[in-house]
């Protein structure tokens, strides 16, 4: 059995203990991480080790920031994307028992009318070759992290609240679309799951308390491994912790 996790942790330095905590209660093998904040000279690489985990990572100063902990040997690491010319530390490739994972922090863009916007838009083009690419030399392959989509209405706490703003528009739709029609499967969308489940949630308005949130991380899987798939879950408990990220970590395991 093989379990990989995405979390992305809103600042490594503030969460660190949390991460390791979640660790000791869910030692998965594989944890993908986003929104790390750190550059790489301030990446508590002890620490994970000392927890059992290798560890490899890409970060900068205040923004952005990933990284992917694997109780297994790391092999063949890619950092960022060699399709797209981007400063942003947002995407970590990686070889972990015979698995492609790819960690993504995919662009939030901020409104339909932003610049960022069209960042976004330019960047999911590309993870789209980049992940082809990958996919067609390695057939047991895992695109997991943040999206900043919510990929259907029903991962949105109210779908008419939302209409107009980035996270749901129909290119961003589309785009994660284009990933399901090369052949990757939703994990999360392999098991009757309740409604109203959600891995993200405004700080603001009381948002967790009262569940306005959006399915905005998730885990995507080739075909071989999702016939292996025999649940996924997005765990909420350390939303509940004092300090915590906005993001629940999302489970999926491989028999």
């Amino acid at each position: 059995m093989l379990k990989i996790a995405t979390w992305n942790v809103n600042s490594l330095k503030v969460r660190l203990p949390q991460v390791l905590q979640w660790l000791t209660e869910n030692p998965v093998d594989i944890l993908a991480l986003q929104e790390t904040k750190l550059t790489d000279d301030k990446f508590p690489q002890a620490e994970i080790e000392a927890a059992g985990y290798n560890v490899v990572f890409s970060g900068q100063k205040t923004y952005n920031g990933v990284a992917i902990l694997s109780r297994h040997p790391i092999t063949d690491v890619i950092k960022n994307n060699p399709l797209f010319e981007d400063e942003q530390q947002r995407l970590l490739t990686a070889t972990i028992a015979g698995i492609r994972i790819v960690c993504a922090y995919i662009p939030n863009g901020q409104s339909l009318e932003s610049d960022k916007y069209q960042y976004k838009l330019k960047w999911l083009a590309a993870l789209y070759d980049w992940i082809a690419s990958e996919y067609e030399q390695h057939e047991n392959l895992v695109l997991l992290g943040d999206y900043n989509i919510a990929p259907e209405d029903r991962d949105v706490h109210d779908p008419a609240a939302w209409v107009g703003e980035n996270l749901v528009s129909p290119s961003e739709r589309a785009a994660f679309a284009g990933f399901l029609e090369l052949g990757l499967t939703d994990a999360f969308r392999m098991f009757e799951q309740e409604e109203k489940l959600f891995s993200w949630w405004d700080y603001r308005r009381m948002g967790f308390r009262l569940n306005r949130g959006m399915r905005i991380d998730h885990i995507l899987l080739s075909p071989p491994l999702a016939a292996k798939c025999t649940a996924c879950v997005i765990d909420k408990v350390p939303r509940k912790w004092e300090q915590p990220s906005d993001h629940a970590p999302v489970i999926a395991t491989l028999d």
